[in-house]
């Protein structure tokens, strides 16, 4: 299953879709390298990769189980909800 295509589709026809990509090192369900290189073969239109930010953990599938990733990924999505207020 590919769910980058539907991504694509979601990023082109929604111009304020931000989207929050959360990896784990050591994540041997989804690997990071694979998530990388979804996310950089999207095949979408100049600048919109620019939505899409990614973030890594020092842990596997399941980052909020170790303490120093629960704490560096509530302060990501923290962050990234902060930013897609519209002012």
């Amino acid at each position: 299953m590919n769910s980058g295509v539907d991504l694509a589709q979601a990023l082109v026809q929604d111009a304020n879709l931000r989207v929050l990509v959360l990896n784990g090192y050591y994540d041997l369900a989804t690997p990071f390298s694979a998530t990388e290189y979804v996310m950089t073969h999207l095949g979408v239109p100049p600048g919109t990769s620019s939505r899409i930010q990614m973030k890594y953990y020092e842990a596997g599938h399941m980052m909020y189980v170790h303490p120093p990733s629960l704490k560096k990924m509530k302060g990501d999505l923290d962050t990234f909800i902060d930013s897609t207020v519209h002012k």
